[in-house]
């Protein structure tokens, strides 16, 4: 049985801390990865030339758009022993170990991989059961192009390399799973997490464009885009609470949303801060040739617009005093809160409840 090589050829390619391939930014390069079966692409097993279903799935169309949408280049070996089916423990390992790159944002892909899975899956609908994390439909457009996914390329090409090494993840679970991961690395609490999403093969049951958070909005706005998914003021605050992690990037970025800064000085670490500077601050609109944002007496830190909602609405601000005197409570409410999110859609027969790690 003859081997088939295909090669990758990608420019700018970013450094990888595992299985990658480092270049200058504008050296041109060449991945080959070596099969020694013939595979289909697409999720789920391929045939070998025998009839019989591989054990490997190689996704090399997506690792091949992975690396030449944003020059992330994987080297995957078709001999590497890879984990058995339902080995999450072996997948959550390999996430950690590619969280940190000195090279993207404030050093860590952590917040990238929790605003991954928070817009997979907030763009579920109770009204009509559509969208949500199940189906991982980010993966083709018009999804991908979506104004408010912007740079999300990025965190799904980073996490490539670990769908390469366990080919019996869907992209569904492991988004999701990432985050959570995420999340505890970054110091913050334990998220119930069970597996068992699908990967759709198109993008026919894509949610329509507009349903996640509008920053530029107020609370109103921001109680009917959570309403929506089922979550309660509480809750809605409690989630609110992941932009301790994580920055905004302006327009001249790829990542860009148009606003710009972090919101807490420590944007790669998990804890109640978002309410505590949120409430200590004092907030005063920005000069500058941007959409409007407010930025703190150093000119380093910003919060949007929905963020001073909070502050302005009473029933919402109630809470963020609660979580900014309490930590562990918040730590509790979100936990709970971003469980759910992640799960909204998910069939309740869909099995592997894995918790704790």
């Amino acid at each position: 049985m003859s081997a088939r090589l295909i090669r990758v050829v990608a420019t700018a390619a970013l450094p990888l801390r595992t299985g990658a391939v480092r270049t200058a930014s504008n050296a041109a390069a060449v991945v080959a990865v070596q099969q020694q079966r013939s595979y289909s692409h697409g999720q789920g097993q391929g045939r070998s030339s025998n009839g019989k279903s591989s054990k490997f799935a190689t996704g090399a169309a997506t690792a091949f758009a992975a690396a030449t949408t944003t020059g992330l280049m994987l080297v995957v070996s078709a001999s590497e022993k890879t984990s058995k089916k339902g080995d999450y423990a072996a997948v959550r390992k390999d996430i950690a170990d590619i969280l940190d790159d000195s090279n993207y944002d404030d050093g860590s892909y952590g917040p990238a991989f929790v605003r991954l899975a928070w817009h997979a899956s907030g763009s579920y609908s109770t009204f009509d059961k559509t969208g949500g994390s199940n189906g991982a439909t980010m993966r083709f457009s018009p999804e991908a192009k979506y104004g408010a996914n912007n740079g999300l390329e990025r965190a799904r090409a980073r996490l490539e390399q670990v769908k390469q090494k366990h080919p019996w993840i869907t992209y569904a679970d492991l988004w999701t799973l990432a985050a959570v991961v995420a999340i505890e690395e970054m110091g913050g609490p334990k998220v119930p997490w069970h597996g068992g999403r699908v990967d759709d093969a198109d993008n026919k049951r894509t949610a329509p464009d507009g349903r996640l958070p509008d920053a530029a909005r107020g609370a109103d706005h921001v109680r009917a885009i959570f309403y929506r998914m089922g979550f309660n003021d509480q809750e809605i605050v409690a989630l609110i609470g992941a932009h301790v992690i994580g920055r905004a990037h302006d327009g001249k970025s790829a990542n860009g949303s148009g606003y710009s800064g972090p919101w807490t000085f420590n944007p790669t670490t998990f804890n109640n801060g978002f309410y505590t500077t949120l409430l200590n601050t004092k907030w005063t609109e920005k000069k500058w040739n941007g959409p409007k944002q407010y930025t703190d007496p150093t000119g380093e830190l910003m919060m949007l617009p929905a963020d001073l909602a909070f502050l302005q609405d009473a029933d919402l601000r109630k809470w963020v005093e609660v979580y900014a005197k309490d930590e562990k409570k918040f730590f509790e409410d979100f936990s709970a809160a971003f469980s759910k999110l992640l799960h909204l859609g998910v069939p309740a027969k869909t099995s592997c409840w894995w918790w704790p790690f």
